[in-house]
């Protein structure tokens, strides 16, 4: 099992464990697609085992993620208004840290 423990960092100009955590949840759904993808594509049966194994073990970590995210409020896939307001204050949290950044330039 794969742990996921994100530490809060109290710099402005350090990513939020929200921000981290979502690019990790996107960068596994592209890893699920292109090992999909792969498998269709694979020669031999050795391939093909190595690919499911691999998907299998991906698909586990993006529930972990996801699993995570929603446990903090991050991702409320069942409630669009929930969703919606979560996604606007991480809105305000990157703008806010580009305001920042740019301020003390």
């Amino acid at each position: 099992m794969i742990k996921i423990k994100a530490e809060h960092k109290s710099d402005k100009n350090t990513l939020t464990d929200q921000m981290i955590a979502a690019e990790l949840l996107a960068s596994v759904k592209s890893g699920i697609m292109n090992c999909a993808m792969a498998l269709t594509q694979a020669a031999t049966s050795e391939t093909r085992s190595m690919l499911c194994d691999q998907l299998s073990k991906a698909v586990t970590l993006h529930e972990q993620i996801f699993d995570y995210m929603h446990k903090k409020g991050w991702y409320e896939v069942h409630d669009i208004d929930k969703q919606l307001q979560a996604d606007l204050r991480a809105a305000d949290t990157a703008l806010n840290l580009q305001n920042d950044d740019q301020s003390k330039q």
